[in-house]
């Protein structure tokens, strides 16, 4: 059986201060609602069936924050096989991103468990503006590679 993927993009922007700044999500529902460290994401989402992985990444920006990417220059970061299992590809872009007006799309999961019940989440439930050292503690372990990729992209 071939490995889930997973595509995405980190948008990052340069501070007044000359360093970078990472736009991170918070992932939304009850299993991550009270974890901060290591509880956010780059934006990314599975690709459909014949999607190419870059259209996924795009895609899965939309969906995920509610407004499209900005324009910008992407460039590959690679990809990771996380230990799940799951090959996750990102790519980077500067740009800017209101952060105040994510409006993420939502998924459905049973909850409480074992209630019969099925209740909707917000995928991100808030998105944030993060120095590399800060986004490294904030990232889900499998994601923070990426951090020093687009540092070492940057040439810092």
């Amino acid at each position: 059986m071939a490995a889930t993927r997973s595509a995405g993009i980190l948008l990052y922007r340069h501070d007044a201060g000359g360093g970078v700044e990472l736009l991170l999500g918070h992932m939304g529902g009850p299993l991550w609602a009270s974890k901060d460290e290591h509880g956010w994401s780059i934006p990314k989402g599975e690709p459909n069936p014949d999607e190419e992985l870059l259209d996924a990444a795009h895609r899965e920006f939309a969906e995920e924050l509610g407004r499209h990417l900005p324009p910008t220059d992407l460039v590959p970061l690679g990809d990771v096989r996380q230990s799940g299992g799951k090959v996750v590809s990102i790519w980077a872009g500067p740009g800017e991103f209101d952060v105040d007006s994510i409006r993420p799309g939502t998924f459905s999961m049973e909850w409480p468990p074992r209630s019969g019940r099925t209740a909707e989440f917000p995928e991100i439930d808030r998105a944030g503006w993060f120095a590399p050292e800060v986004a490294r503690l904030k990232l889900v372990k499998g994601q923070v590679v990426f951090v020093d990729r687009l540092l070492e992209h940057l040439g810092g």
